[in-house]
């Protein structure tokens, strides 16, 4: 028995190789106020901040979900496995088998990798240092490798930024293009592509960006405009003046990016009515995870009288390898995906309603559909809520 438990210790030190260490100073956001306040409190509200396992009603669901569905698989391994983007600065990257074998047995207490997962390092998710200590991103690597499996880090208490003239008396500052010249490359060490436990491809985002003259970050983080990056004062009392980005990382889950985000038109077409989205985003909507939704609400009326709503789901559903339902990081083919091109347009019919003579017609987004939302038993308000995109009315 000792030489069996000496052989899994034995196993786990190969797999728990650690990243590069984040010394005490710079590990959490507390550090950085002293000179960033007002941006550390501009990601204090954004989901880069809530990307942990304990702070995401939606990515805590997903995990538990996957680790009850997943054959062998432990919870902490599936943990592991999401925190190469979620938590890029654990300090295990992967476990092994005989790690699974002990965990079923309640006895990785104590082990490197449930050690990892506890420390307060990773706790807030995408902060500062996570994408400030970047040193190298490897696009050479195949597209399968994300997260912290795609960069290099600099020593600790370096940070990289956008300005090749900053300096700071608390850390060293480097720049890097990544940050400036070429942002998407850094949006996409984790914002590119997901694959199922069944390695089903569910969603792409890069392959399907169209290059254009938007980047992420002009969406994302706003344009550039006159700001402070760092409060610290020169010798007359100035703090440096910069073209500073917004650091509140807003995306799907802020309901004012949706207002507009597509383009909308209506008209009758025979006994349906056609409704034209088109797209001016470089990525398709609804992109990202593959349970999200678009939702097109037609409310027809007689004289001011409602009489009927019809209503059409642009969203992706999944099937198992047993063909049955499920969400999508267990699926092993998508049968339905439903999405409007970057730069493109699609157009949809929905039944007329006889003798109506007005219809106002609502495109909406949901982060999750009501498949996948019912089968993570999802609670929290904000993964049901529809944000409207678009209103219009039509005379018939």
């Amino acid at each position: 028995m000792h030489s069996l438990w000496l052989l899994v210790v034995l196993s786990l030190s190969l797999y728990a190789a650690e990243a590069v260490k984040v010394g005490d100073k710079f590990k959490d956001s507390s550090k950085c106020k002293a000179c960033h306040s007002h941006i550390v409190k501009q990601w204090e509200e954004s989901w880069h901040s809530k990307s942990h396992y304990d702070n995401d009603e939606y990515f805590r669901k997903t995990i538990d979900y996957v680790a009850r569905k997943s054959n062998g698989k432990s919870l902490n391994t599936i943990k592991i496995e999401c925190a190469s983007c979620h938590n890029p600065r654990i300090s295990v990257t992967s476990t092994s088998s005989e790690y699974d074998a002990i965990a079923a047995l309640n006895l990785d207490k104590d082990t490197a990798a449930s050690k990892a997962l506890r420390s307060n390092t990773i706790s807030e998710g995408i902060n500062c240092v996570v994408c400030h200590n970047i040193d190298q991103i490897h696009d050479n690597l195949p597209d399968s490798k994300r997260g912290i499996h795609r960069v290099t880090w600099m020593k600790s208490g370096t940070m990289s930024g956008p300005y090749d003239d900053a300096k700071s008396p608390y850390h060293n500052v480097v720049a890097r293009d990544f940050m400036d010249t070429n942002p998407n490359q850094l949006c996409f060490v984790c914002h590119a592509n997901d694959t199922s436990e069944e390695g089903h491809r569910f969603t792409n985002m890069q392959s399907e960006f169209v290059n254009s003259s938007k980047a992420c970050v002009d969406c994302h983080m706003g344009s550039r405009k006159s700001g402070v990056a760092a409060t610290l004062r020169d010798v007359n009392g100035n703090a440096k003046k910069r073209l500073i980005r917004e650091h509140g990382f807003e995306g799907a889950h802020s309901e004012s990016m949706w207002q507009g985000a597509l383009k909308v038109d209506a008209r009758k077409s025979g006994a349906n009515l056609a409704v034209t989205l088109s797209n001016p985003q470089p990525h398709p909507l609804p992109s990202g995870f593959g349970s999200r939704e678009i939702i097109i609400d037609a409310q027809y009326y007689s004289g001011g009288k409602a009489l009927k709503t019809e209503s059409l789901s642009l969203t992706s559903h999944f099937l198992n390898k047993r063909g049955k339902p499920t969400i999508p990081h267990l699926a092993d083919k998508t049968v339905q995906n439903i999405s409007i091109p970057a730069l493109g347009s699609k157009t949809f019919t929905l039944p007329m309603v006889a003798g109506a003579d007005q219809v106002s017609v609502v495109v909406s987004y949901r982060l999750v559909n009501d498949e996948v939302r019912e089968m993570l038993e999802l609670k929290e308000a904000i993964w049901s809520k529809k944000m409207v995109i678009k209103k219009l009315n039509l005379k018939l």
